[in-house]
């Protein structure tokens, strides 16, 4: 799955789309969107949208969304999620690759360096996942936006870092260093099976929401911790050193590329550590 749009790949993958791409970041062209995508001046564009990219949703259900972001924040039925206490879940359906954070505590993704200092904008916590492992779950337009929590457990600050808003698509990855330049919000969460978590929501092009109305709170595995608003987006967990093992048949999949999950899917095992 090469995961790049035709927009997109006019946008980073040619000079004129880099120039337009730099014209809409400089003019703030997002609230504009974001401004029409609420509104219900984009309710034609919902049909379209959904059946471009693969929304299993009937035509009924699309007559029902009075605007775009109705559309993209629609809630579903609770999914089943894997409850044994050891076993690591998706927090949401995306696509899932996997990192080793360097002794630098940074890591690298595509052609793109990134160090956990810069995403998190905290040397000391950074410095505590050195020799750790990043789990990145990409967020499709067709994938549900809504995200649930790993594993019981505590949930600290929610850490709002502004920033503007590129595509997070494979292409985008290769040209700049996304994870830092984007809207996110990190939290830390002290889990009962994994030890300290950081999970860190990353906005998309554009029109990218995170929101996350809990914080400093004790959590369930399973429920509910936010939702993306608008646009795909990513997630990324990080994990202290030898905290956590991936399955072997996901391991097999990251070879190959990137692996498709579900949320509430057992993706790894708690390997003690600490």
């Amino acid at each position: 799955m090469s995961g790049n749009s035709g927009a997109v790949r006019f946008l980073y993958g040619t000079a004129p789309g880099r120039l337009l791409l730099k014209g809409i970041m400089a003019t703030h062209a997002d609230r504009l969107a974001v401004a029409f995508l609420r509104s219900r001046l984009s309710r034609f564009i919902v049909g379209p949208y959904a059946r471009r990219n693969g929304m299993e949703l009937t035509e009924s259900q699309l007559r029902s969304f009075k605007t775009y972001r109705d559309l993209f924040t629609r809630t579903r039925e609770p999914v089943p999620f894997d409850t044994e206490p050891s076993h690591l879940i998706s927090p949401c359906d995306g696509w899932l690759s996997a990192y080793r954070i360097r002794e630098d505590s940074s890591f690298s993704i595509k052609n793109s360096h990134y160090s956990l200092r810069d995403l998190l904008q905290d040397g000391e916590l950074a410095e505590r996942f050195t020799g750790g492992d990043c789990l990145v779950l990409r967020l499709c337009p067709s994938d549900y936006h809504h995200y649930c929590y790993i594993d019981d457990g505590y949930q600290g600050d929610n850490h709002f870092i502004p920033g503007v808003l590129h595509s997070v698509q494979p292409i985008a990855c290769e040209k700049y260093p996304v994870f830092v330049l984007n809207r996110r919000c990190w939290t830390l969460l002290t889990t009962e099976n994994f030890g300290p978590v950081v999970q860190t929501e990353i906005g998309a092009l554009v029109v990218g929401g995170i929101i996350n109305p809990r914080e400093n709170q004790r959590v369930c595995r399973g429920a509910e911790k936010g939702h993306f608003e608008l646009a795909g987006s990513t997630i990324t967990l990080m994990f202290q050193k030898d905290r956590v093992r991936l399955n072997p048949e996901i391991l097999e999949g990251l070879h190959h590329g990137e692996v498709q999950v579900r949320q509430g899917q057992w993706i790894g095992t708690s390997a003690g550590g600490g």
